[in-house]
């Protein structure tokens, strides 16, 4: 139980300190002087300066996830989405410091487990549009764009001045994406939706598909795969 007081009482002084100076205010020294520890406790609780950030970057997503997935879901699986954008770029305008710090410094091959958590919300999102059958081109790209944009138009508003932010720049930004990965009414009207959205909205609904074996699975997802990135 002292642990976990003692690490958290290291994630909040982390946290104060980014949040009020930035990435290169958050020191080990800085952050055992206003957490009221010594250093070698920073070491043993996270292993170095990157698992402590690592910490504050996931109490800072898991507190974003709280507020966005506690929300009632709306019934139109794009407009949640559309409303979900509009909150991915207001945490960011609210906490640029934590943002910058989740999503600023990419690393091939390493996803935080902030990243995970916030791209898994994500990816449930784009799953109920594909459901729907609304979805034009596949699930992991379009997880990929609106990631993208929603990254980009947060990014490029942190580095205006307030008094000079556009909203109208992130609404055309979202709307945009929007435009591009889904479609305005369902496959499953009867419409012509294409060979693209058919296989995507196919291949979202593959788990449910019982009739067939494990295997005849997986093989029509891969050619589903293949027809959905035929774009």
């Amino acid at each position: 139980m002292e642990a976990t007081v003692t690490r958290e009482r290291i994630v909040d002084a982390a946290a104060a300190l980014l949040a009020e100076g930035g990435r290169e205010a958050v020191s080990t020294r800085a952050v055992s002087a206003a957490a009221g520890v010594q250093a070698p406790t920073i070491y043993r609780i996270f292993g170095d300066k990157q698992g402590l950030l690592d910490a504050v970057a996931s109490r800072g997503v898991a507190d974003y996830l709280r507020a966005k997935t506690a929300r009632e879901r709306d019934p139109d699986p794009v407009q949640d989405l559309r409303r979900g954008f509009d909150l991915h770029v207001g945490f960011g305008l609210a906490h640029p410091a934590l943002y910058a710090l989740i999503y600023g410094e990419p690393r091939p091959d390493v996803e935080s487990a902030a990243e995970r958590e916030a791209t898994a919300v994500l990816a449930g999102m784009i799953r109920r549009i594909a459901e729907a059958g609304r979805l034009r081109v596949s699930e992991e790209r379009a997880v990929r764009l609106v990631h993208s944009a929603g990254c980009g138009i947060t990014f490029t508003l942190i580095g205006l001045p307030p008094e000079q932010r556009d909203p109208a720049l992130s609404e055309l930004a979202r709307e945009s994406v929007l435009a591009t990965v889904t479609t305005d009414r369902s496959v499953h009207a009867g419409l012509d939706a294409g060979p693209v959205a058919t296989a995507v909205t196919l291949r979202a609904a593959l788990p449910q598909l019982s009739a067939l074996s494990r295997a005849e699975r997986r093989l029509l997802g891969e050619w589903l795969d293949r027809l959905a990135a035929d774009r």
